[in-house]
């Protein structure tokens, strides 16, 4: 069974989705399915069909998150440290062309949003940074063609 990095944040983040939707959207759910029985025909009926379907939506995704929690590799940033570059290192580049600088944490998969500055560790750019250090130059594939950042610093928070 392959284990999944996370950061403890993100571990929360999921158990959070998975309480409420087993204490809230289930409950809601299966209250909807019995008001649409009421209605009749259920051959015709939309409510129920559509409750039906938000229903198969909420079952799978709560067998994900119990597998991605059961598979949970939790990792505890604030005992990392080291100059070299791995699994939740907040890292500031420098765009080599523009000079630009912006920072991201590399995160698991599932805690990844761009714009919240969380690097998912598969992405391009993170598997180029891995192993490297300050001062370092990478270079990466991305969407908008190739793109050169120099590591201008690595932290552990």
């Amino acid at each position: 069974m392959e284990k999944i990095p996370m950061t403890d944040a993100g571990y929360r983040r999921l158990e959070g989705e998975l309480k409420n939707l087993k204490s809230v959207e289930r409950p809601s759910i299966i209250r909807a399915l019995s008001e649409a029985r009421e209605h009749g025909d259920l051959s015709e009926n939309a409510e129920y069909h559509a409750a039906k379907e938000r229903q198969g939506f909420i079952e799978s995704r709560v067998l994900e998150l119990e597998d991605k929690l059961r598979r949970a590799d939790v990792i505890d940033v604030s005992q990392l440290s080291g100059a070299s570059i791995k699994f939740g290192a907040t890292v500031v580049l420098a765009d080599e062309d523009t000079d630009e600088e912006s920072t991201y944490q590399i995160v698991g998969t599932d805690e990844a949003d761009i714009k919240a500055g969380l690097l998912s560790v598969t992405s391009p750019l993170a598997r180029a940074l891995i192993s490297k250090s300050q001062g370092d130059s990478v270079d990466v594939e991305t969407p908008r063609g190739h793109k050169s950042y120099e590591i201008v610093k690595v932290k552990y928070k």
